[in-house]
């Protein structure tokens, strides 16, 4: 009996572990306890308001335009305007119902924002990590290489096919946060600089 207690401790142990460090490898010069403290804090923001630049390169269009981006906890509104030769284009809604607005196209609906991104410009992006990223940590449902800076920050990441550099952060309210980033993935290549931050920990 005691020999099954101590089996199942052990297991349950090992497997408290695996989800905290199984999916993420941590390199760099950073502090691993600094950058995970800093992780708990950034992670419980849960709404922000960012406006910034966007550059696109993707097989069927590239260009540069405008970004503005609207988070209120699973709820999101993301406008770019100029980039692509579109005139502009917005995604709102939340996961399960999304919709998609395009000028001088119409208004397309899904159930996820990738699926309209790939169905009506082309974009294979995982705009469910960008929720993560642009906060400058890595998507928790996936494994990660994480390579830390000498603040302990992000500043490479590769995630389900794409690498991520963290150029600079910017200091808003007691939060370190992303400024510029550069995202390569298949076919599509994103520079985003964000001109302002505004984050808020909403709650529950």
């Amino acid at each position: 009996m005691f020999r099954h207690a101590l089996v199942f401790s052990l297991l349950t142990l090992l497997a408290g572990c695996a989800g905290l460090t199984s999916r993420e490898s941590v390199e760099g010069q950073g502090d691993a306890k600094l950058w995970q403290a800093h992780k708990a804090q950034v992670a419980a923001l849960d709404g922000w308001q960012i406006s910034g630049k966007v550059g696109i390169r993707a097989p069927r269009d590239s260009g540069s335009g405008t970004l503005f981006w609207l988070q209120r906890q699973d709820y999101f509104d993301i406008r770019l305007s100029g980039p692509l030769g579109r005139g502009a284009a917005r995604l709102t809604g939340r996961e399960g119902n999304v919709l998609l607005e395009v000028a001088n196209q119409g208004r397309y609906e899904a159930e996820s924002p990738e699926a309209l991104l790939e169905e009506q410009l082309g974009w294979r992006l995982p705009v469910s990590h960008l929720f993560w990223w642009v906060r400058g940590l890595p998507a928790p449902d996936s494994r990660s290489r994480v390579t830390l800076d000498n603040d302990s920050h992000l500043a490479r990441l590769e995630q389900d096919g794409w690498q991520l550099q963290y150029l600079s952060y910017v200091e808003q309210n007691g939060y370190r946060l992303p400024e510029r980033i550069k995202l390569h993935g298949t076919d599509l290549d994103i520079t985003l600089v964000i001109k302002d931050w505004q984050p808020r920990q909403l709650g529950q």
